[in-house]
């Protein structure tokens, strides 16, 4: 079930959850640096890369042709600090949510708070995804996930999990948008079947399709029209579920 509108409102009636599996906004720093990257496109000739230089796993596209400006505002700690601590409460299992560098300090401060174990965060390596086209310096190919869980001996003998997931980063309807392949991994490290699976900012419902493919529940929310349309026309497309 995907909602209609902010989190906040929407599943204000969700009592309990047995994962978050997210991909909120990310900080300001992260959001001005893909904005101006947008704008120094539009306004000014850009030295073209190379091809050979451009990481096949982008399938060799110009970067400069795919580059999108982001539809919704950053988020800042406080905007972490009101996700976690309404969400914490209703979470019987893991968090794993995915941010950039400069939040990963809120979500981690949030998290213990709350009183959750909180791990190092987790890279998710993707080669070629973004560059850095002012030329000065390295790309980002790493967002990061930050994962909790409750302090409670059957979350502690949960097993030993991935230290971090790599591979391809496709276009999406959806600018930020993530992978099917990732959430699918990510609901299969920190849910069990027929967990109750949220993601409160589903975008094109990536985490739905990877959530019941997987054979969870799912329920979530999307503030913004546009966007809840794309992911709803996606789940009535209908999915392959997993075969293992």
């Amino acid at each position: 079930m995907i909602r209609l509108g902010r989190w906040q409102d929407v599943l204000a009636d969700v009592d309990m959850v047995d994962a978050i599996v997210c991909d909120p906004p990310y900080g300001a720093k992260t959001h001005d640096s893909h904005d101006d990257a947008v704008k120094s496109t539009t306004e000014r000739p850009q030295p073209r890369i190379k091809e050979s230089s451009w990481p096949r796993s982008n399938g060799g596209c110009d970067p400069q042709t795919v580059r999108r400006a982001l539809n919704y505002d950053a988020w800042t700690a406080d905007d972490v600090g009101e996700f976690v601590s309404s969400w914490a409460p209703r979470t019987r299992g893991w968090m794993a949510c995915m941010t950039s560098h400069d939040l990963c300090e809120a979500y981690t401060d949030a998290m213990e708070a709350a009183g959750r174990y909180v791990f190092a965060p987790l890279p998710f390596f993707s080669p070629g995804s973004r560059v850095r086209l002012s030329g000065d310096g390295p790309s980002s190919w790493t967002c990061w996930i930050v994962v909790s869980r409750p302090r409670c001996m059957p979350f502690a003998k949960w097993g030993t999990l991935p230290g971090g997931y790599a591979g391809p980063s496709p276009s999406c309807e959806v600018v930020g948008g993530k992978p099917l392949w990732l959430m699918q991994a990510i609901v299969r490290d920190y849910t069990r079947p027929g967990d109750l699976v949220c993601d409160p900012f589903v975008g094109s419902g990536t985490t739905a399709v990877a959530a019941l493919s997987e054979g969870r529940r799912f329920i979530g929310a999307e503030a913004m029209p546009e966007h809840h349309a794309i992911a709803t026309r996606r789940l009535a497309a209908g999915f392959t579920p997993s075969m293992f």
